[in-house]
């Protein structure tokens, strides 16, 4: 079981850029999307402050985000990665399943990945990130690299919006 001071708060940075925008979104009426709560067991409670200073996450999360985009359901999770290769480990089999079965329903499902050494976000579609599971299932590269990502699903900030997956989703569509 991962605690709550170890792993948890990995990818704060980029989460907060993209709650940032969905509060933007939300309020120009472009989409409603929520941050999915992970539900935690408590272990240690500093009495005096109130805060919770070791805790047990009870159970597998789906995605971070969930929510809609102009009438269409939305899905995604927020990847940090230190590096030009992303580790495959990075993404949980309930997470690939979940995101299948998302689409399967008509909505859209994706990755926001942030290459924090390039200081780049990188929207990738749920088909896209299925062919590199696929390919690691079937014995091969257990990673992706960053050259192999088409670069017109780059990320670039604008209009205030940290983290514009309005934009991916519209290239995906559109492609």
């Amino acid at each position: 079981m991962a605690t709550w001071n170890s792993r948890g708060l990995r990818g704060s940075t980029l989460e907060e850029l993209i709650n940032r925008t969905n509060e933007k979104y939300r309020e120009q009426g472009l989409a409603l999307i929520q941050k999915v709560p992970t539900p935690i067991t408590p272990i240690q409670i500093d009495k005096e402050n109130r805060h919770i200073t070791l805790a047990y996450f009870e159970q597998k999360s789906t995605v971070d985000y969930i929510g809609a985009v102009q009438g269409i359901p939305v899905c995604f999770d927020a990847k940090e990665c230190d590096s030009d290769t992303f580790p495959l480990r990075n993404i949980h089999p309930h997470q690939v399943q979940f995101m299948e079965e998302f689409e399967r329903q008509e909505g859209v499902a994706f990755l926001i990945v942030m290459y924090s050494q390039r200081n780049e976000l990188y929207y990738l579609t749920y088909q896209k990130m299925r062919e590199f599971w696929d390919r690691a299932q079937n014995g091969g590269r257990k990673s992706f690299r960053h050259e192999e990502l088409d670069k017109e699903f780059v990320l670039c900030p604008h209009g205030g919006y940290l983290v514009p997956y309005l934009d991916g989703i519209r290239r995906a569509i559109d492609s």
